[in-house]
């Protein structure tokens, strides 16, 4: 496969600019084994450059910027131009996982792996996909809404926030990896929690705690039709109150990772089937992982889905799947061959009758 010529980009001008590059490390090891790489690394400026060596900006990376061209879709400041066949983001957060470069792509008219420009966007929106899992059935917890332009009584929402019961976590709509969000015990803590939320986006949630709520998670891969999903994975804080940036990225024993979770079959069932609901419910394509919070007394709650999730040796995704029975390379063939398959579909359908 090695005529097959794929445009790896990560980085990007998000606050999970780092767990993109830790990504993409990973990402790129397995994909040049079978088929001709571009690294492209996107600086926190939002500048291009083809790299030799995924990793930071370094020494002897070349300019480059997309375009809209029949022969090639890349072109360098040295003239040089690069043709790709498939594009494969493993950008985390805005601007990457929020559906705008997947527009790009669509732009470009090069296929590219993962969910689409709409699937991304709904699933940046904390709120809209809880309100679209709960349309279907699916529980949620309990939240309130806040937005920085409009004006609230503190009493009052401290009021509101005592009726939904304490704890609660304070958390931006739209950002990943647990950046910005507070765990809040009581309403001494709770202004300024609201005020670093506030710090990242100007829509946020308060969102109630489930007491004690085991944190299980699922990945899916399909193309719109056929929709797969793996066993259930559970990860165990143990340095934090709650599964948070340092407990995920800076703390090598802030959890526990339990693959396949210790959950009875017929919950895990359960949680895969709501996997898979919301994933086509979303129009997803390509691959996600599903968040769940799992209560003391056997009731689960959708949380979050991650339409590109954390793709390192060490994530969920990839150890989900291998625990199901699928090597990781080959699932991302399998990614590749649906974005393949994805832009067919929709060139076929463009054809003017």
């Amino acid at each position: 496969m090695k005529d097959i010529t794929i445009g790896v980009i990560y980085g990007g001008k998000s606050t999970e600019h780092e767990v993109s590059v830790h990504s993409a490390g990973y990402v790129c090891e397995l994909l040049e084994k079978k088929y001709k790489l571009v690294k492209i690394y996107i600086s926190r400026e939002g500048k291009w450059y083809a790299q030799d060596k995924c990793g930071y900006l370094q020494g002897g990376d070349k300019p480059v910027s997309p375009v809209v061209n029949e022969d090639y879709n890349l072109y360098g400041a040295d003239g040089k131009t690069y043709k790709i066949d498939v594009f494969f983001p493993v950008l985390h957060g805005a601007m990457g996982e929020d559906g705008t470069i997947q527009g790009l792509f669509e732009i470009l008219g090069v296929p590219y792996v993962g969910c689409g420009v709409l699937t991304g966007a709904l699933g940046m929106d904390k709120e809209l996909c809880k309100l679209l899992a709960s349309f279907y059935g699916i529980k949620i917890a309990p939240y309130i809404k806040l937005e920085k332009t409009g004006k609230y009584d503190m009493a009052h929402l401290e009021a509101a926030v005592k009726a939904l019961g304490y704890p609660v976590f304070v958390k931006p709509m739209s950002l990943g990896s647990s950046v910005g969000v507070t765990r809040v015990d009581d309403g001494k803590a709770l202004p300024s929690a609201i005020e670093k939320a506030f710090k990242y986006e100007g829509n946020i949630l308060v969102e109630k705690g489930i007491d004690k709520a085991r944190e299980v998670f699922c990945s899916v891969i399909g193309d719109g039709k056929e929709i797969h999903t793996s066993l259930c994975g559970e990860l165990k804080t143990v340095s934090s109150a709650f599964f948070d940036y340092k407990a995920k990225y800076e703390d090598p024993h802030g959890c526990d990772m339990n693959v396949p979770a210790d959950i009875p079959e017929a919950m895990q069932d359960e949680m895969r089937k709501a996997s898979a609901t919301i994933f086509k419910v979303l129009r997803g394509k390509g691959f996600a992982r599903i968040d769940f919070l799992l209560g003391l007394d056997g009731q689960f709650y959708f949380s979050e889905i991650n339409t590109l999730p954390g793709m390192s040796a060490t994530s969920l995704f990839p150890q989900l799947w291998e625990a199901s029975g699928k090597k990781y390379d080959d699932v991302l063939d399998i990614l590749i061959k649906t974005a393949f398959d994805r832009k067919n579909e929709n060139d076929a359908y463009s054809i003017e009758r």
